[in-house]
Order: structure tokens, then C-alpha cells, then sequence
């Protein structure tokens, strides 16, 4: 191995946009510099099947990252739709997170990514939190999504706590939906003010952690989140 691990990023997809007219993959350079400044070889991933051993075998780590796409009906607990189109990403990306957990792959899972995690192993979500859940925070615009928006307390003795050194800080918001129901093979490790589900992890792997805000807008900062992709390529690495 080299002295970088490689870290897999699960790339955005989109039909059309600013970017082209035509289908393409698309993700924020501050994904890849949260890695490089970690110790890690951020490498980009796409969505090809037929290359499933070959990113699992050559790639230490995995990030799977925010994104705005629709999720299937059946993960919000309704009943799912006959012929109901399932997006791309999220094809790719539930295989990809249960392919890793099944040969305990390192992985983080940022926003949506922490939601793709926590529905691989059978939790449900809820579709607007503003509208399904008592609170008085905008998840999704309470502030940019380059500043500070509530607060999150995390529990102590969690794999989320050893990574970040703290107990208590201050994150960005920028989601919609929110784990609703969840199995019991999966902890819950961190919680906003409001109650919503900020954090979670897989005990029985060695680093499987989910975060609902978006750490790597601030991993360049001297605050505690540059510190989950410190440890991710520490676990990497290891």
C-alpha cells in the first residue's frame, strides 16, 4: 500500500444540467481536498457495475456524500410503487455501502450517504422533517451551508465521540429527510437539539460512521470536523 490509502468517493450523478445537457457524474472539490489533507488519495467513483471488485480491492476507504436525488417510496415505510424508477445513485450506492460492510471496508457517509448507510440495514426515513417532526430548526436553510446552524450533542464512548474529541459542537444543515425508525445493529451517536438524528454508526465493523451535516465544508478549519477524515484514513491506513 502507499503511504496515502486510497479513498473511494461515490461521485453525484445527474440526467442533465449546467454542466452538460447530457447524463454525468459531478462532485465538490471539497470532498477530495477533506481526503488529500487527511493523508488520503481521494479517488473518484463511478457508477460500473462491472468494476465492483475492482473498487473494493484497490480502494482502503470509502466516503459516500451528500446529494439531492429521490429515494424509493419503500424508505419511507409506504408501500412501494409498481414500476417505481429507482434513481441511479441510489442503485449503486445501497449495493456499494452493504458490499463494503459485508468485507468491513472503512466507510463515511456524509448526509445522504449517512441515509443510504442507515436504510442498508433497515431503517426508514422521514420525507420532510419541517413538516413530520416538531422543531423549530430549518434543517435544510437555516443558514448557508458554509456556516454554523445548531447545535449537536454526541454520545459519549461512541466511535463518533473517539473520532471527533468532543461531546458537543456546532454544524451546518443542508438536508430535507431524517432517519425515522432504525434497527437495533445500528447506534445512534449523535442528535441535534431538536431531537433529529445527527450521527450513526456500525459497531460490529471496525469504521462504519454516518454524519447528517457536511464536515468537509469545514474540514480546513481548526474545529473538530476535519477530524472524522483524519480518522477514517487512520482506519484506512490500518
Amino acid at each position: 500500500m502507499s503511504e496515502r490509502p486510497a479513498i473511494g468517493l461515490l461521485m453525484d450523478y445527474q440526467e442533465m444540467g449546467d454542466f452538460s445537457s447530457r447524463p454525468h457524474y459531478a462532485l465538490r472539490c471539497s470532498y477530495f481536498e477533506a481526503v488529500w489533507h487527511a493523508g488520503g488519495l481521494p479517488i473518484a467513483i463511478p457508477y460500473l457495475d462491472e468494476a465492483w471488485n475492482a473498487y473494493l480491492e484497490h480502494c482502503q476507504g470509502l466516503i459516500l456524500p451528500g446529494g439531492f436525488y429521490p429515494f424509493p417510496a419503500s424508505l419511507y415505510g409506504e408501500t412501494p410503487i409498481n414500476d417505481e424508477p429507482i434513481h441511479p445513485r441510489f442503485a449503486f450506492e445501497r449495493e456499494l455501502a452493504k458490499r463494503s460492510m459485508d468485507i468491513d471496508t472503512p466507510m463515511l457517509g456524509i448526509c445522504a450517504g449517512m441515509q443510504v448507510i442507515a436504510a442498508a440495514m433497515g431503517a426508514t426515513m422521514y420525507r420532510d422533517v419541517r413538516n413530520e417532526l416538531p422543531t423549530i430548526i430549518d434543517h435544510l436553510n437555516e443558514r448557508p451551508a458554509e456556516e454554523p446552524a445548531h447545535d449537536v450533542t454526541v454520545k459519549r464512548g461512541s466511535q463518533l465521540h473517539e473520532a471527533l474529541g468532543t461531546t458537543a459542537l456546532r454544524v451546518n444543515t443542508a438536508h430535507r429527510e431524517a432517519l425515522k425508525t432504525y434497527p437495533d445493529t445500528l447506534t445512534i451517536s449523535a442528535r441535534a437539539e431538536d431531537g433529529v438524528i445527527e450521527g450513526i454508526e456500525v459497531p460490529s465493523r471496525r469504521f462504519c460512521l454516518g454524519v447528517q451535516w457536511h464536515p468537509e465544508l469545514f474540514a480546513d478549519t481548526s474545529g473538530p470536523h476535519h477530524k472524522l477524515f483524519d480518522a477514517l484514513v487512520r482506519a484506512a491506513r490500518a
